[in-house]
């Protein structure tokens, strides 16, 4: 999520154009959907391990959530709030662990970080200057 808001900022900062940023942007979070969507089980049980390990609870607001937002929209819905509430990682772990096939995942985050890499960067670019008043 910090990732995803920083990469427009970063963008700006290093004096990139908006098409540039827009695209590393996106291509910031579809590597991490590769990654983990190759690894999403193994890393969900990995950290599920993890978590009992350290007696921390299996259902958190947070779990029950994600779990809420999975039954009612599935990978779609998940991949749409992925850049804004959850992470690429947690996004891409979520619709593994969930069984939705590696060419679902890839579809839903390929089009839902070009919708929020395209939203992000223009506010960033149409905006930045007058909330850098603010800070």
């Amino acid at each position: 999520m910090v990732k995803f808001f920083a990469g427009p900022l970063t963008g700006v900062a290093v004096g990139l154009t908006y098409f540039e940023t827009v695209l590393l942007t996106i291509a910031g979070m579809m590597t991490t959907v590769i990654i983990f969507s190759v690894i999403g089980r193994a890393f969900s049980k990995w950290w599920s391990k993890r978590q009992r390990a350290q007696n921390k609870p299996m259902f958190s607001k947070k779990n029950r959530r994600i779990v809420a937002i999975w039954n009612k929209f599935g990978v779609v819905g998940v991949a749409f709030l992925t850049p804004i509430l959850l992470t690429p990682i947690v996004g891409t772990v979520v619709a593994a662990l969930f069984g939705a096939p590696r060419k679902q995942i890839f579809i839903h985050m390929l089009w839902s970080s070009i919708v929020w890499s395209a939203l992000l960067n223009l506010m960033v670019f149409e905006f930045g200057d007058f909330a850098s008043r603010f800070f």
